[in-house]
C-alpha cells in the first residue's frame, strides 16, 4: 500500500516536473536568442563588449507619445504575461491534486473555481504587463472606457455571451456533468466557457450553445440539486384484461429491479380508458440519471416477459368497420367495375 502511494506521488511529481520544464522552455529559448543576437553584434563589431551589446539590444525601441517603448520593456511585459499563465496553471494543478483530490467536490464546483482563478490571474497579469511598459494607467482606463462603448454596440452579442458566462460561473444554474433538456432532447454539459457552452447528446453529437441562451431562456436542468430522477413508463393493455392483475404485474416488474429506489416507492396508476386500450403508467425513481436508458430497456423487457406469462395482451391501435347494407356496397362495386345488372343478364 505504501509502495503504491509512493509510486503515485513520484509519477505525479515527474509529470508536473515535465510540464514545468515544457512551459519554461519558451522563456529559455527567448533568452538564448537575445544572448545569441548580442554575440553576433559583438562579432560584427557593432559593439565593443557583450555587456554594451546586451544593453543596446534591450534599449532599442520606439516612442509612443512621450513614452519610449524599448525591447527590454516589451520582453518584460511578455515575461509577465507568460508568468501569469504559468502561475494560473500551477494554481489549478495545486487545487486539482491537493485540494479537490482529498474531498468529494462537485465537478461543476471544481471547474468554476479553476476557471475563475485562471481569468483573475490573467487579468491581473495583463494590467501588470501594461504597467511594466510604463504606460499611464489613467489614460489606459479612459481608452478602455471609450472602447467599451463601441464594443457594446458592435459586439453586443459577444459581450452578452461573455457576461452570461460570468453569471453562470457564479450562480451556477448549470454545471459540468448536468443533464439538461435542449430543444426537446437531452444533453450533458461538457464544458462551460466565457462565450459558449458545449453539450453532448446521447448520440455523442456535440452542440455549442451561446451562454446567453442558457441564461435568458427557460432551461430544464434534471440534475440541478441531485441526480435522482423519476421514470414514467406508459403501458396499454387490451380491453377485457384483468385490471388488478395488470396493476400487480407492473408493480412486480419494478420491485424485481435492484437498480430502482425503494423510497419513494414504485407506483402503478390506471390512467384512462383509451381508444384501443386500458392505459396504465408505471412510475419509478432512479438513483442516477446516467442509468435511465438501460433501466428503461430492462423494464420494457421485464414487462413483456411477465405479461406473456400472465397472458395479458398489450394493446395496439385497431378499428372496426361496420357494413350497414351489403347490397348497397355490391351495387357501388359493380358500378366502379363497369358492370351492371343488364350486362349480367
Amino acid at each position: 500500500m505504501v509502495h503504491k502511494q509512493a509510486s503515485q506521488i513520484f509519477n505525479r511529481l515527474q509529470y508536473n516536473t515535465d510540464k514545468i520544464v515544457q512551459r519554461l522552455a519558451l522563456g529559455a529559448n527567448v533568452l538564448i536568442g537575445v544572448f545569441a543576437l548580442t554575440s553576433v553584434l559583438v562579432i560584427w563589431r557593432v559593439f565593443d563588449a557583450s555587456e554594451k551589446a546586451f544593453e543596446g539590444v534591450l534599449s532599442f525601441g520606439f516612442s509612443l507619445g512621450t513614452q519610449k517603448i524599448s525591447v527590454g520593456l516589451i520582453l518584460a511585459a511578455i515575461g509577465i504575461l507568460y508568468g501569469s499563465f504559468f502561475i494560473s496553471w500551477a494554481l489549478q494543478r495545486l487545487l486539482t491534486e491537493q485540494v479537490f483530490a482529498r474531498g468529494e467536490a462537485d465537478p461543476g464546483v471544481r471547474f468554476a473555481v479553476t476557471r475563475l482563478i485562471h481569468y483573475v490571474v490573467i487579468i491581473i497579469g495583463f494590467f501588470i504587463a501594461l504597467m511594466a511598459l510604463g504606460l499611464d494607467m489613467t489614460k489606459i482606463t479612459i481608452i478602455f472606457g471609450a472602447l467599451s462603448v463601441g464594443i457594446g454596440f458592435g459586439l453586443q452579442t459577444i459581450v452578452n455571451n461573455f457576461v452570461s458566462g460570468i453569471i453562470m460561473l457564479f450562480e451556477r444554474p448549470v454545471k459540468v456533468g448536468d443533464y439538461i433538456e435542449l430543444n426537446g432532447q437531452w444533453a450533458e454539459i461538457k464544458k462551460i466557457g466565457l462565450r459558449s457552452t458545449v453539450v453532448e447528446t446521447f448520440d455523442r453529437s456535440e452542440i455549442v450553445v451561446p451562454n446567453s441562451n442558457l441564461i435568458s431562456n427557460e432551461v430544464t436542468n434534471w440534475t440541478l440539486s441531485n441526480r435522482s430522477i423519476r421514470l414514467s413508463i406508459p403501458v396499454g393493455v387490451a380491453y377485457g384484461s384483468d385490471v388488478s392483475l395488470v396493476l400487480k404485474t407492473l408493480l412486480e416488474c419494478a420491485l424485481s429491479n435492484p437498480m430502482l429506489m425503494r423510497n419513494p416507492e414504485p407506483q402503478v396508476l390506471f390512467m384512462s380508458f383509451g381508444e384501443s386500450s386500458l392505459d396504465f403508467v408505471l412510475r419509478v425513481w432512479i438513483w442516477n440519471v446516467d442509468d435511465i436508458m438501460p433501466i428503461r430497456s430492462e423494464l420494457h423487457q421485464e414487462i413483456d416477459r411477465r405479461f406473456r406469462e400472465a397472458e395479458i395482451e398489450i394493446a395496439f391501435p385497431q378499428q372496426d368497420l361496420h357494413l350497414r347494407s351489403v347490397e348497397g356496397v355490391k351495387k357501388d362495386f359493380m358500378k366502379l367495375s363497369g358492370f351492371s345488372h343488364d350486362n349480367n343478364d
